[in-house]
C-alpha cells in the first residue's frame, strides 16, 4: 500500500463534469477510489460516469445530478451516494458560482447573494449532510476547493474573493470541530487555471500575458496540476493535515 492509495474509498466530488472537479474525479480513480460524479446537467453527469466506467471498469463511477443550491437537491446527492457505495470517505467541494465581475458598489443583492449562498451556505449544507457517517467511522476527509482570490483584494471579484476567504475560515472552524473523530477538513487554493469558469480571465490574450507576468512559472495552470493535492488529502498521505489552505498558484501569491 503506497501513501497515495485510495483503493475502498468513495469520493463524492460536486462541479465534476469538468475542470478542476473532472481533473480530481479522475486523478482519484487512478489512485483506486470509486466516485461519485456530480453537477446540475444529469445527462452530462451521466456521460462522464460512463467514460469513466468505461475506461476503469464497471461500477467505478455513478452520477447524481445535484444543483448546489438546493438543500433538496444536495441532500439526494448524499442519498444516492450512499445507495450507489454504502459510503462516504471523501467530500469535495468544488462546484462554485461567480456571476458577477466588477466593483462591488455595481453588484445587486441577488448576485451577491448567489454568490455567498453557493459557495459558503451549501458548502455547510454538504459537509453537515456526510459527516455524521464520518464521525461514526472516525474517518473522513472534506476538501473545499477555494482560491487565491481569497487571499489578496480585487477590482473585478470581490465578491468571490469574499466568498473564498470565508471557504478558508470555514475549514479552519470545521477542522478544529471534527479534529476529535478524526476528521480532516482542508482547502485547496488555486491561482488562474485554464477553466470555463475562469474564462473571463484568461480568454484575452492581453489579461492573461498581464496576470502570469506576475507568477513565477509565468503560465496558467491546467486542471490536472490540482488534482494530486486533492489525491493527497484524500489518502493516507494527507492524514495530519488539517484546517489548511494549500495554494497552488504557479507562485503568484509571492510575487
Amino acid at each position: 500500500m503506497t501513501l497515495f492509495d485510495m483503493k475502498g474509498k468513495v469520493a463524492v466530488i460536486t462541479g465534476s463534469t469538468r475542470g478542476i472537479g473532472l481533473a480530481i474525479a479522475e486523478r482519484m480513480v487512478e489512485h483506486g477510489a470509486k466516485v461519485v460524479i456530480s453537477s446540475r446537467k444529469a445527462d452530462v453527469c451521466e456521460q462522464v460516469a460512463k467514460g469513466i466506467n468505461d475506461k476503469f471498469g464497471k461500477g467505478t463511477a455513478v452520477a447524481v445530478a445535484a444543483n448546489i443550491s438546493s438543500k433538496e437537491n444536495l441532500q439526494n446527492l448524499v442519498d444516492e451516494s450512499n445507495r450507489a457505495f454504502g459510503k462516504i470517505d471523501v467530500l469535495v467541494c468544488n462546484a462554485a458560482s461567480n456571476p458577477y465581475y466588477g466593483p462591488l458598489a455595481g453588484i445587486s443583492d441577488d448576485q451577491f447573494r448567489k454568490i455567498l449562498d453557493n459557495n459558503i451556505v451549501a458548502n455547510n449544507w454538504l459537509i453537515s449532510m456526510v459527516v455524521p457517517q464520518m464521525i461514526e467511522r472516525k474517518d473522513g476527509s472534506i476538501i473545499i476547493v477555494s482560491s487565491i482570490g481569497g487571499l489578496k483584494g480585487s477590482t473585478i471579484l470581490g465578491a468571490y474573493a469574499i466568498s473564498k476567504a470565508a471557504d478558508m475560515q470555514l475549514a479552519r472552524n470545521l477542522a478544529c470541530e471534527y479534529g476529535k473523530d478524526n476528521i480532516r477538513v482542508n482547502c485547496i487554493a488555486p491561482g488562474l487555471i485554464k477553466t470555463d469558469f475562469a474564462k473571463a480571465l484568461w480568454d484575452n490574450p492581453e489579461n492573461l500575458k498581464a496576470s502570469t507576468a506576475r507568477s513565477p512559472l509565468l503560465r496558467i495552470g491546467i486542471p490536472d496540476e490540482i488534482a494530486g493535492a486533492a489525491v493527497f488529502l484524500g489518502s493516507k498521505a494527507g492524514d495530519f493535515m488539517t484546517g489548511q489552505t494549500m495554494v497552488i498558484d504557479g507562485g503568484a501569491t509571492i510575487s
